[in-house]
């Protein structure tokens, strides 16, 4: 049993980390941070002026979603992330995190809400697709307010 939290590099993914950490600790079960890419880089999608030799292979890009999704954790966490499991995985976001929480009988997903709508209130297609096929509860986390000044020490 786990705490997934959903991780896109967006402006509320800082605090929805720091709140799902805090919930981790209180149900005594480990975190996972989850960051979905796309995996697959179809030859024909490449610019014409861009040589073949240059195209991202679905290794490099799982490479470097790794690095962003520790760098993400580490930023938000600080000394309290090595505890915290990184996956990155191939897929579509909402899909993606909901594999994961099935695979790991997760008891929460932690989610950041979007803030690049004019109603602040609307959620996004990930978060959507989330809630409507999760087998545990949602949370989805503001940007600001009280979630982002979540104590994270132990």
């Amino acid at each position: 049993m786990t705490v997934v939290v959903g991780v896109d590099g967006s402006a509320g993914t800082q605090a929805a980390i720091r709140l799902a950490a805090q919930e981790a600790r209180y149900r005594s079960a480990p975190l996972l941070a989850v960051m979905a890419y796309s995996g697959e880089r179809p030859l024909g999608a490449a610019p014409a002026s861009r040589p073949v030799s240059t195209l991202r292979t679905a290794a490099d890009e799982l490479a470097t979603t790794d690095v962003m999704l520790h760098d993400i954790v580490n930023s938000a966490l600080g000394g309290q992330a090595d505890g915290v499991v990184c996956r990155a995985v191939a897929g579509l976001p909402g899909h993606a995190l909901v594999t994961v929480a099935r695979e790991t009988e997760a008891q929460l997903i932690v989610l950041a809400a979007r803030r690049d709508t004019p109603v602040a209130r609307v959620l996004g297609a990930v978060s959507q697709q989330v809630l409507r096929s999760a087998p545990c509860p949602v949370m989805v986390v503001p940007d600001s307010g009280a979630s982002t000044k979540a104590d994270v020490s132990t």
